[in-house]
């Protein structure tokens, strides 16, 4: 039978959020083969019943019947009616040479792998950053794609193809389609307030590129890095992955906290996300702007701000950006369509200070040699066509009216558990705890009826962060919404404290 450890081994696994792609039946089965491989469940040891283990794990019988009838398919089981279910006396040899954790294809939390670097184990523990392939309530940062104009898509595209023939097939320039670059420096002008010329633009595949990018080309292994806290987490794990030394900056209601800048007089770079801050939602002020970019120029440091979904502003107008503000070219303006057209894309630009360009250039060869021209170029004449700015100015009226559906969900259904702070902007609404239900038990219920909550604690450097979760709006109809918020209420109540 098992031993305490060994089910919080399994507890362990199931929850680890590098498996929340699997199901559950999955998890389960290869947490359990591999306390066999380890030999911490020897040849011949019993498994507890179905029932017991479904109780211990707070899932249903047949998930667990399931997990056990693929290891019995694999050989590492064996079942004996009225007896119940051993471990194979095959697997014998796992007490006696028991598989290195070195050598698992299957980690259990934070178990290495074999060969890796530093760098290579920071990347492989900091788990990535993963996007669901179908999105479910309430996935942030996803936006809605089931309206998107696909024909009209489909017609700029066949046009591409028919003008450019062959040519469109051959390598793109690794710094961009000129014809793209210009179409999103008028945009960036026009929109954003910034300061961008063609020559000036580097186009990628995300903005999770343009972090890496930043990370490797502009700073070393150890150097400091300021970073807001709480933060974009993908921003972070790039960093990380660098051997960068995050420094947490706080933030308030008016964004980065900047007066603490100068307790780091020797960080290198600042990353921010200044006209919608992740997660919270604040927007840098105007005079913190300014001070911004003027303790960048006296320590000949960089900014790197984060544009993230600032097309979708649904109070005022949207702030300008920062790098348009700045005499100093000290500024790298981020900007992304996968948010204000479709993750798909994979389109991302950055606008760089002029020294910057040729090594940004040249280290994205070694990356992924260049982005896609035949999508380039049709981006650049939906942007030019027009197209775009309907598609934002449509989205931006769908999204307001979803963002208030949610808002009204959570405070009918979720009253007492949680409080919603609807955002300015944006495509995803915070909500802080206020009953007696911890984060990790909400979210652990939420994703156990296919609702997905991603934690506010864990943005935060350090524990003690707020509890909470965000919820995305954008990619679900009202009704979609409302029930799935019901769902979520249910499944709170029955694991709320009495």
């Amino acid at each position: 039978m098992f031993k305490h450890a060994q089910f919080e081994s399994v507890q362990a696994f199931v929850a680890h959020p590098a498996h929340a792609g699997l199901p559950l039946h999955a998890r389960i089965q290869r947490a359990i083969r591999q306390l066999i491989l380890d030999g911490a469940l020897g040849a011949g040891k019993p498994l507890p019943a179905s029932r017991t283990l479904a109780r211990s794990l707070d899932v249903s019988r047949d998930t667990v019947e399931a997990a056990y009838a693929q290891l019995h398919a694999e050989g590492f089981i064996t079942r004996r009616v009225g007896s119940g279910s051993f471990v194979s006396k095959m697997t014998r040899f796992a007490g006696k040479r028991p598989i290195s954790r070195a050598l698992r294809l299957d980690p259990v939390a934070g178990g290495p792998t074999p060969g890796l670097s530093r760098r290579g184990m920071a990347i492989f523990q900091g788990g990535g950053v993963r996007e669901h392939l179908e999105p479910r309530p309430f996935a942030p940062g996803v936006p809605e794609t089931r309206s998107f104009p696909i024909s009209l898509w489909e017609r700029l595209q066949r046009q591409v193809l028919r003008e450019l023939g062959a040519r469109a097939l051959h390598h793109g320039d690794p710094q961009g389609m000129e014809h793209l670059r210009r179409v999103i420096a008028d945009y960036v002008n026009l929109e954003r307030g910034g300061h961008a010329t063609a020559d000036r633009i580097v186009v990628l595949t995300s903005s999770q590129q343009a972090l890496s990018l930043c990370a490797t080309v502009l700073l070393d292994p150890g150097d400091p890095i300021l970073i807001e806290d709480p933060a974009y987490y993908g921003a972070r794990k790039a960093f990380d992955a660098a051997g960068l030394t995050c420094v947490p900056i706080g933030v308030d209601a008016q964004g980065l906290q900047v007066g603490q800048l100068r307790d780091a007089p020797n960080a290198r770079a600042v990353f921010l996300t200044p006209s919608h801050q992740f997660p919270t939602g604040a927007t840098l002020s105007l005079d913190r702007r300014l001070a911004l970019i003027e303790w960048a120029a006296r320590n000949q440091a960089w900014i790197i701000e984060d544009d993230y979904d600032s097309e979708f502003h649904y109070s005022g107008k949207p702030t300008a950006c920062v790098q348009g503000l700045d005499p100093h070219d000290r500024t790298i303006y981020i900007g992304t369509f996968t948010k204000s057209l479709f993750p798909g894309l994979r389109l991302a630009y950055v606008v760089l200070p002029p020294q910057l360009v040729q090594p940004m250039t040249v280290a994205r060869t070694l990356l992924d040699g260049h982005t896609a021209s035949i999508a380039q170029l049709t981006l650049a004449r939906f942007i030019e066509g027009g197209h775009f700015g309907a598609h934002i100015r449509a989205m931006r009226g769908i999204y307001a009216k979803r963002l208030q559906t949610l808002e009204n969900a959570v405070r009918q259904h979720l009253g007492g558990i949680a409080e919603p702070l609807p955002p300015l902007g944006g495509l995803q609404m915070p909500c802080i705890l206020t009953g007696a239900i911890s984060e990790s038990v909400a979210i652990g219920a939420a994703r156990r009826i296919g609702i997905e909550l991603t934690s506010l604690s864990g943005l935060y450097a350090a524990p003690g962060g707020q509890p909470g979760w965000l919820m995305g709006f954008a990619a679900y109809t009202p009704e979609e919404i409302d029930i799935a918020a019901r769902r979520l209420a249910e499944a709170l109540k029955a694991v709320r404290p009495a």
